[in-house]
Protein backbone atom coordinates (compact mmCIF):
# COMPACT_ATOMS: atom_id res chain seq x y z
CA UNK A 1 0.00 0.00 0.00
CA UNK A 2 1.11 3.42 -0.53
CA UNK A 3 0.21 5.47 2.19
CA UNK A 4 0.22 8.89 3.61
CA UNK A 5 -0.14 9.95 7.53
CA UNK A 6 -0.71 13.43 8.41
CA UNK A 7 0.02 15.19 11.59
CA UNK A 8 0.86 18.81 12.72
CA UNK A 9 4.54 18.08 14.04
CA UNK A 10 6.35 14.72 13.52
CA UNK A 11 9.89 13.99 14.72
CA UNK A 12 12.38 15.28 16.13
CA UNK A 13 9.48 16.95 17.51
CA UNK A 14 8.17 14.95 20.72
CA UNK A 15 4.33 14.48 21.77
CA UNK A 16 1.35 11.93 21.76
CA UNK A 17 0.29 12.63 18.59
CA UNK A 18 3.84 12.92 16.79
CA UNK A 19 4.58 9.08 19.02
CA UNK A 20 1.47 7.54 17.70
CA UNK A 21 2.08 8.73 14.25
CA UNK A 22 6.15 7.54 14.34
CA UNK A 23 4.88 4.26 15.39
CA UNK A 24 2.05 3.44 13.15
CA UNK A 25 4.10 4.67 10.49
CA UNK A 26 7.35 2.98 10.92
CA UNK A 27 5.41 -0.17 11.74
CA UNK A 28 3.73 -0.43 8.46
CA UNK A 29 7.09 0.45 6.70
CA UNK A 30 8.43 -2.84 8.43
CA UNK A 31 4.75 -4.79 6.95
CA UNK A 32 6.16 -4.02 3.83
CA UNK A 33 4.42 -0.81 2.62
CA UNK A 34 5.16 2.33 1.63
CA UNK A 35 4.07 5.71 3.97
CA UNK A 36 4.85 9.10 3.87
CA UNK A 37 3.98 11.72 6.49
CA UNK A 38 2.94 15.38 5.74
CA UNK A 39 3.98 17.35 8.45
CA UNK A 40 5.09 20.53 9.93
CA UNK A 41 8.75 21.92 8.90
CA UNK A 42 11.09 21.82 11.64
CA UNK A 43 14.76 23.40 11.49
CA UNK A 44 15.68 20.40 14.28
CA UNK A 45 14.95 17.96 11.23
CA UNK A 46 18.89 17.14 10.02
CA UNK A 47 17.03 14.56 7.00
CA UNK A 48 13.28 13.85 4.84
CA UNK A 49 13.75 9.87 5.65
CA UNK A 50 12.96 8.90 9.18
CA UNK A 51 13.58 4.81 9.76
CA UNK A 52 12.01 4.29 6.13
CA UNK A 53 9.21 6.56 6.68
CA UNK A 54 9.58 9.87 3.71
CA UNK A 55 8.49 13.05 5.47
CA UNK A 56 7.46 16.13 3.47
CA UNK A 57 7.34 19.23 5.36
CA UNK A 58 5.06 22.14 4.97
CA UNK A 59 5.71 25.84 6.50
CA UNK A 60 2.07 26.16 7.70
CA UNK A 61 0.74 26.99 11.09
CA UNK A 62 -2.78 27.56 12.84
CA UNK A 63 -6.68 26.06 12.22
CA UNK A 64 -9.26 26.93 10.19
CA UNK A 65 -10.76 28.55 13.76
CA UNK A 66 -8.00 30.56 15.15
CA UNK A 67 -6.68 30.83 11.38
CA UNK A 68 -4.27 29.76 8.84
CA UNK A 69 -0.45 30.77 7.53
CA UNK A 70 1.75 29.63 5.35
CA UNK A 71 1.61 28.09 1.41
CA UNK A 72 -1.65 26.56 1.82
CA UNK A 73 -2.90 25.64 -1.49
CA UNK A 74 0.70 23.76 -2.11
CA UNK A 75 -0.26 21.35 0.96
CA UNK A 76 -3.67 20.69 -1.02
CA UNK A 77 -2.08 20.42 -4.67
CA UNK A 78 0.42 17.71 -2.80
CA UNK A 79 -2.47 15.71 -1.25
CA UNK A 80 -4.73 15.87 -4.44
CA UNK A 81 -2.35 15.37 -6.87
CA UNK A 82 -0.37 12.25 -5.36
CA UNK A 83 -1.62 8.97 -6.03
CA UNK A 84 -1.80 7.50 -2.61
CA UNK A 85 -4.09 4.66 -1.43
CA UNK A 86 -4.52 5.90 1.98
CA UNK A 87 -4.94 9.38 3.42
CA UNK A 88 -5.07 9.15 6.76
CA UNK A 89 -5.60 12.40 8.69
CA UNK A 90 -4.56 12.73 12.53
CA UNK A 91 -6.12 14.84 15.09
CA UNK A 92 -8.51 17.66 13.99
CA UNK A 93 -8.50 21.38 14.87
CA UNK A 94 -5.03 21.72 13.41
CA UNK A 95 -3.76 22.50 9.73
CA UNK A 96 -3.25 19.14 8.18
CA UNK A 97 -6.80 18.45 8.72
CA UNK A 98 -8.01 21.43 8.39
CA UNK A 99 -7.00 22.27 5.15
CA UNK A 100 -8.45 19.38 3.90
CA UNK A 101 -11.64 19.11 5.35
CA UNK A 102 -13.26 21.34 2.33
CA UNK A 103 -11.82 19.15 -0.15
CA UNK A 104 -12.23 15.86 0.95
CA UNK A 105 -14.54 14.52 -1.94
CA UNK A 106 -11.44 15.46 -4.24
CA UNK A 107 -9.13 12.93 -2.58
CA UNK A 108 -9.13 10.19 -4.27
CA UNK A 109 -7.71 7.80 -1.69
CA UNK A 110 -9.48 6.11 0.94
CA UNK A 111 -10.01 8.74 3.74
CA UNK A 112 -9.08 7.48 7.48
CA UNK A 113 -9.79 9.96 9.93
CA UNK A 114 -8.72 9.76 13.82
CA UNK A 115 -10.12 12.87 15.42
CA UNK A 116 -7.95 12.51 18.81
CA UNK A 117 -10.76 13.77 21.08
CA UNK A 118 -11.68 16.86 19.49
CA UNK A 119 -10.71 19.02 22.45
CA UNK A 120 -12.48 22.40 21.35
CA UNK A 121 -16.08 20.41 20.72
CA UNK A 122 -17.51 22.66 23.53
CA UNK A 123 -15.76 25.52 23.46
CA UNK A 124 -17.86 27.90 22.09
CA UNK A 125 -15.38 30.02 19.25
CA UNK A 126 -15.34 26.31 17.79
CA UNK A 127 -19.40 25.83 17.50
CA UNK A 128 -19.28 26.98 13.57
CA UNK A 129 -16.18 24.45 13.08
CA UNK A 130 -18.11 21.29 14.58
CA UNK A 131 -21.33 22.22 13.02
CA UNK A 132 -19.74 21.34 9.49
CA UNK A 133 -17.89 18.86 11.16
CA UNK A 134 -21.23 16.84 11.49
CA UNK A 135 -21.01 16.71 7.40
CA UNK A 136 -16.79 16.66 6.97
CA UNK A 137 -16.60 13.32 8.91
CA UNK A 138 -18.94 11.81 6.99
CA UNK A 139 -17.12 11.88 3.85
CA UNK A 140 -14.39 9.65 5.21
CA UNK A 141 -14.18 6.05 4.61
CA UNK A 142 -13.72 5.49 8.10
CA UNK A 143 -13.08 7.12 11.69
CA UNK A 144 -10.42 5.78 14.21
CA UNK A 145 -11.39 6.23 17.79
CA UNK A 146 -9.05 5.74 20.63
CA UNK A 147 -11.78 4.94 23.06
CA UNK A 148 -15.14 3.53 22.63
CA UNK A 149 -16.63 5.79 25.01
CA UNK A 150 -15.36 9.81 24.68
CA UNK A 151 -16.42 13.29 23.34
CA UNK A 152 -15.17 12.39 19.97
CA UNK A 153 -16.80 9.33 19.54
CA UNK A 154 -20.28 10.16 21.22
CA UNK A 155 -20.02 13.10 18.37
CA UNK A 156 -19.61 10.22 15.92
CA UNK A 157 -22.49 7.92 16.76
CA UNK A 158 -24.81 10.67 17.58
CA UNK A 159 -24.57 12.00 13.64
CA UNK A 160 -24.96 8.20 12.38
CA UNK A 161 -21.01 7.78 11.34
CA UNK A 162 -21.67 4.27 10.08
CA UNK A 163 -17.82 3.24 10.14
CA UNK A 164 -16.37 3.38 13.30
CA UNK A 165 -12.96 1.37 14.29
CA UNK A 166 -11.90 1.96 18.13
CA UNK A 167 -8.18 1.27 18.45
CA UNK A 168 -6.36 2.19 21.44
CA UNK A 169 -3.17 3.94 21.52
CA UNK A 170 -0.40 1.99 22.92
CA UNK A 171 3.68 1.82 24.29
CA UNK A 172 6.21 0.66 22.35
CA UNK A 173 7.91 -2.87 23.21
CA UNK A 174 11.34 -2.24 21.84
CA UNK A 175 11.79 0.82 24.36
CA UNK A 176 10.53 -1.23 27.84
CA UNK A 177 11.31 -4.26 26.86
CA UNK A 178 14.81 -3.74 27.32
CA UNK A 179 16.77 -6.15 30.10
CA UNK A 180 19.20 -3.17 31.30
CA UNK A 181 18.02 0.65 31.46
CA UNK A 182 20.44 3.16 32.84
CA UNK A 183 20.55 3.85 36.48
CA UNK A 184 18.57 7.18 36.56
CA UNK A 185 17.90 7.03 40.37
CA UNK A 186 22.18 6.85 40.99
CA UNK A 187 22.67 10.17 38.44
CA UNK A 188 20.40 12.18 40.30
CA UNK A 189 21.05 10.71 43.62
CA UNK A 190 18.10 9.14 44.46
CA UNK A 191 18.70 6.40 46.94
CA UNK A 192 16.78 2.90 46.08
CA UNK A 193 14.84 3.36 49.11
CA UNK A 194 12.99 7.16 48.23
CA UNK A 195 10.20 7.18 46.84
CA UNK A 196 9.54 8.10 43.44
CA UNK A 197 7.06 9.82 41.96
CA UNK A 198 7.39 10.38 38.04
CA UNK A 199 5.28 12.94 36.11
CA UNK A 200 6.17 12.92 31.89
CA UNK A 201 4.40 15.93 29.94
CA UNK A 202 4.70 19.17 28.12
CA UNK A 203 5.19 22.31 29.74
CA UNK A 204 2.14 23.31 28.56
CA UNK A 205 0.34 24.88 31.65
CA UNK A 206 -2.89 22.18 30.96
CA UNK A 207 -0.15 18.47 32.06
CA UNK A 208 -1.22 19.10 35.63
CA UNK A 209 2.40 20.11 36.46
CA UNK A 210 0.80 22.50 39.23
CA UNK A 211 -1.70 20.03 40.17
CA UNK A 212 0.82 17.48 40.74
CA UNK A 213 3.43 19.52 42.86
CA UNK A 214 0.52 21.04 45.12
CA UNK A 215 -0.31 17.41 45.65
CA UNK A 216 3.26 16.29 46.44
CA UNK A 217 3.45 18.86 48.91
CA UNK A 218 0.33 18.51 50.52
CA UNK A 219 0.84 14.55 50.80
CA UNK A 220 2.58 13.31 54.26
CA UNK A 221 4.84 11.33 53.11
CA UNK A 222 8.66 11.11 54.29
CA UNK A 223 11.99 10.27 51.62
CA UNK A 224 10.25 11.22 48.93
CA UNK A 225 11.48 12.92 45.02
CA UNK A 226 8.87 13.95 42.83
CA UNK A 227 10.28 14.05 39.10
CA UNK A 228 8.87 16.48 36.21
CA UNK A 229 10.10 15.28 33.32
CA UNK A 230 9.05 17.55 30.38
CA UNK A 231 10.55 19.39 26.75
CA UNK A 232 10.14 23.08 26.29
CA UNK A 233 7.19 24.05 24.15
CA UNK A 234 7.51 27.46 22.46
CA UNK A 235 4.05 28.71 23.73
CA UNK A 236 2.51 29.39 26.85
CA UNK A 237 5.22 27.03 28.86
CA UNK A 238 4.82 26.77 32.60
CA UNK A 239 8.29 25.61 32.96
CA UNK A 240 9.53 29.14 34.59
CA UNK A 241 6.42 28.80 37.40
CA UNK A 242 7.64 25.23 37.92
CA UNK A 243 11.36 26.28 38.54
CA UNK A 244 9.98 28.91 40.81
CA UNK A 245 7.39 26.27 42.61
CA UNK A 246 10.83 23.92 42.95
CA UNK A 247 12.91 26.39 44.69
CA UNK A 248 10.50 28.07 47.07
CA UNK A 249 9.92 24.27 48.27
CA UNK A 250 13.59 23.47 48.33
CA UNK A 251 14.23 26.32 50.54
CA UNK A 252 11.33 25.57 52.92
CA UNK A 253 11.37 24.04 56.45
CA UNK A 254 8.73 21.59 55.54
CA UNK A 255 10.91 20.00 52.46
CA UNK A 256 13.83 19.61 55.19
CA UNK A 257 11.80 18.28 57.65
CA UNK A 258 10.23 15.68 55.40
CA UNK A 259 13.22 14.83 53.21
CA UNK A 260 10.60 15.41 50.05
CA UNK A 261 12.17 17.42 46.92
CA UNK A 262 11.22 18.17 43.52
CA UNK A 263 13.58 17.79 40.24
CA UNK A 264 12.54 19.19 37.05
CA UNK A 265 14.23 18.31 33.89
CA UNK A 266 14.44 17.81 30.06
CA UNK A 267 15.54 14.75 28.89
CA UNK A 268 16.08 12.77 25.51
CA UNK A 269 13.85 9.87 24.85
CA UNK A 270 16.33 6.95 26.52
CA UNK A 271 16.55 8.60 29.62
CA UNK A 272 12.68 8.91 29.73
CA UNK A 273 12.01 5.61 29.51
CA UNK A 274 14.88 5.16 32.31
CA UNK A 275 12.22 7.37 34.27
CA UNK A 276 9.56 5.03 34.12
CA UNK A 277 11.57 2.42 34.80
CA UNK A 278 13.08 3.82 38.11
CA UNK A 279 10.04 5.59 39.30
CA UNK A 280 7.71 4.07 42.15
CA UNK A 281 4.15 5.32 40.85
CA UNK A 282 3.24 7.80 38.03
CA UNK A 283 1.14 10.86 38.72
CA UNK A 284 -0.64 12.45 35.97
CA UNK A 285 -3.54 15.04 37.17
CA UNK A 286 -3.24 16.06 33.58
CA UNK A 287 -6.27 18.65 32.24
CA UNK A 288 -7.12 17.33 28.99
CA UNK A 289 -6.16 14.93 26.62
CA UNK A 290 -7.38 12.04 24.00
CA UNK A 291 -6.03 8.81 25.31
CA UNK A 292 -2.85 9.56 27.27
CA UNK A 293 -0.04 7.21 25.83
CA UNK A 294 1.90 8.21 29.27
CA UNK A 295 -0.59 5.71 31.18
CA UNK A 296 0.15 2.95 28.83
CA UNK A 297 3.69 3.66 29.14
CA UNK A 298 3.78 3.37 32.93
CA UNK A 299 2.21 0.25 32.61
CA UNK A 300 4.48 -0.64 30.02
CA UNK A 301 7.08 -0.14 32.89
CA UNK A 302 5.01 -1.65 35.52
CA UNK A 303 4.70 1.78 37.48
CA UNK A 304 1.30 2.05 38.62
CA UNK A 305 -0.64 5.42 38.00
CA UNK A 306 -2.56 8.40 39.37
CA UNK A 307 -4.32 10.02 36.99
CA UNK A 308 -7.44 12.67 36.69
CA UNK A 309 -9.83 11.36 34.72
CA UNK A 310 -9.21 12.92 31.45
CA UNK A 311 -9.54 11.53 28.07
CA UNK A 312 -10.40 7.82 28.82
CA UNK A 313 -8.29 7.50 31.59
CA UNK A 314 -11.28 6.27 33.74
CA UNK A 315 -11.41 3.33 30.28
CA UNK A 316 -7.66 2.62 30.24
CA UNK A 317 -7.96 1.88 33.97
CA UNK A 318 -10.60 -0.35 33.18
CA UNK A 319 -9.08 -2.45 30.25
CA UNK A 320 -5.93 -2.91 32.44
CA UNK A 321 -6.37 -2.66 36.19
CA UNK A 322 -3.14 -0.61 36.14
CA UNK A 323 -3.91 2.59 38.18
CA UNK A 324 -6.34 4.89 40.07
CA UNK A 325 -8.29 7.86 39.71
CA UNK A 326 -7.93 10.92 41.31
CA UNK A 327 -11.81 13.03 42.37
CA UNK A 328 -12.08 15.08 39.41
CA UNK A 329 -14.37 17.99 38.19
CA UNK A 330 -15.02 18.56 34.48
CA UNK A 331 -15.65 22.39 33.50
CA UNK A 332 -18.05 23.54 31.18
CA UNK A 333 -15.23 23.61 28.10
CA UNK A 334 -14.15 19.97 29.13
CA UNK A 335 -11.07 20.57 31.27
CA UNK A 336 -10.91 17.74 33.94
CA UNK A 337 -9.39 19.34 37.43
CA UNK A 338 -8.11 17.18 40.17
CA UNK A 339 -9.28 17.30 43.73
CA UNK A 340 -5.98 18.04 45.28
CA UNK A 341 -6.33 16.69 48.94
CA UNK A 342 -7.85 13.71 47.33
CA UNK A 343 -5.60 13.05 45.14
CA UNK A 344 -2.61 13.50 48.02
CA UNK A 345 -4.67 11.05 50.14
CA UNK A 346 -4.19 8.74 47.45
CA UNK A 347 -0.38 9.51 47.09
CA UNK A 348 -0.30 8.48 50.97
CA UNK A 349 -2.60 5.62 50.81
CA UNK A 350 -0.30 3.93 48.09
CA UNK A 351 2.98 5.06 49.70
CA UNK A 352 1.95 3.36 52.74
CA UNK A 353 0.67 0.15 50.68
CA UNK A 354 3.70 -1.37 48.66
CA UNK A 355 1.64 -4.61 48.02
CA UNK A 356 -0.91 -2.25 46.30
CA UNK A 357 1.64 -0.55 44.26
CA UNK A 358 3.23 -4.31 42.83
CA UNK A 359 -0.25 -5.72 42.29
CA UNK A 360 -0.93 -2.03 40.02
CA UNK A 361 2.03 -1.86 38.23
CA UNK A 362 1.64 -6.14 37.31
CA UNK A 363 -1.76 -5.90 36.11
CA UNK A 364 -0.98 -3.00 33.88
CA UNK A 365 2.12 -4.74 32.37
CA UNK A 366 0.39 -8.04 32.18
CA UNK A 367 -2.71 -6.14 30.12
CA UNK A 368 -0.13 -3.98 28.17
CA UNK A 369 1.88 -7.02 26.98
CA UNK A 370 -0.82 -8.65 25.65
CA UNK A 371 -3.10 -6.27 24.13
CA UNK A 372 -1.25 -2.40 23.82
CA UNK A 373 2.33 -3.00 22.33
CA UNK A 374 2.52 -0.99 18.77
CA UNK A 375 2.92 -3.87 16.92
CA UNK A 376 -0.39 -5.44 17.73
CA UNK A 377 -2.09 -1.70 17.44
CA UNK A 378 -0.26 -1.13 14.22
CA UNK A 379 -1.66 -4.45 12.90
CA UNK A 380 -5.31 -3.20 13.89
CA UNK A 381 -4.54 -0.03 11.32
CA UNK A 382 -3.09 -2.19 8.56
CA UNK A 383 -6.29 -4.51 8.70
CA UNK A 384 -8.44 -1.10 8.59
CA UNK A 385 -6.68 0.23 5.25
CA UNK A 386 -6.56 -3.18 3.86
CA UNK A 387 -10.34 -3.48 4.33
CA UNK A 388 -11.11 -0.44 2.96
CA UNK A 389 -9.05 -1.24 -0.23
CA UNK A 390 -10.87 -4.36 -0.50
CA UNK A 391 -13.86 -2.89 -0.30
CA UNK A 392 -13.05 -0.74 -3.32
Amino acid sequence: MRILHTVQYYAPSVGGAQEVVRQLSEHLVKAGHSVTVATSASPDRSSLQLNGVNIVPFDISGNLVEGLRGDLDEYRRFVLNSEFDIVMNYAAQQWATDLLLPVLTEIRARKVFVPCGFSGLHIPRYQEYFSKMRDWIRRYDACVFASDSYRDVDFAREIGVRNIRVIPNGAASEEFSKRQFPNLRKRLGIREDVFLILSVGSHTGLKGHREAFEMFQRSRIRDAVLLIVGNEPTESSCLRDCRIKSLLFRLSSKARATGKRVIIRTYPRGDVVSAYIAADLFLFPSNIECSPIVLFEAMASRTPFLTTNVGNAEEIIQWGHGGLLIPTRVDGQGYSHANIEAGAALIENLWKSPKLLTELGENGFAAWKSKFTWDRISNQYEQLYEDLLGAT
